[in-house]
């Protein structure tokens, strides 16, 4: 009985090393290829933004497109730091080129999102800041066996995510609306 006992249990840890370890390598190198996808949008849509100085909503489109081609469910979150063009009234702040004086105002995912369904896109101009991070909200198969295998569980824990910012180089044109 003991022999059988012992035979059921090597049987029982082979299947698990030949299937279950082998299925939790392959899921999380796909993890680890969608998390790259993700980030090479990410920095390719930041950099894009900052060379020509405005953000439309056919390339916003495209980048939503273009990271949940990976087959998970995104929450983007954007930041526009625009240089306000009018700091002060002060004559000693008539140089906005000097550190420390310069204002911005900050526009949220919300905010460009409303304005880009409404005017098409939003023009920035030399100076401004953008910044973009996604990460998953969806549980990937690799997070699923995780949780199962090791008990390890969390509604904040993504797996797949990414992050670009940068300051716009170039003043976004107004002609072609």
């Amino acid at each position: 009985m003991g022999d059988t006992l012992t035979i059921i249990v090597v049987i029982f840890l082979g299947a698990i090393l030949m299937f279950v370890f082998p299925l939790m390598t392959i899921a999380e190198r796909t993890d680890d290829i969608s998390e790259l996808a993700v980030q090479t949008a990410t920095t390719e849509y930041v950099e894009s933004i900052k060379k020509t100085g405005k953000i439309t909503l056919d390339s916003y489109d495209q980048y939503l497109s273009t990271i949940t081609a990976t087959g998970n469910s995104f929450e983007v979150e954007m930041l526009v730091q625009q240089l306000d063009e009018n700091p002060g009234m002060k004559a000693t702040q008539a140089e906005t080129t000097k550190i420390g004086e310069n204002l911005y105002y900050n526009k949220y995912t919300s905010q460009i999102e409303d304005e880009l369904n409404t005017k098409g896109r939003i023009t920035l101009k030399e100076g401004d800041i953008v910044s973009v991070t996604v990460r998953n909200t969806n549980k990937t198969i690799a997070q699923i066996l995780r949780n199962f295998f090791y008990m390890v569980s969390g509604n904040d824990s993504y797996q797949i995510a990414g992050q670009h910012s940068g300051v716009v180089g170039v003043n976004g044109s107004t002609s072609g609306i």
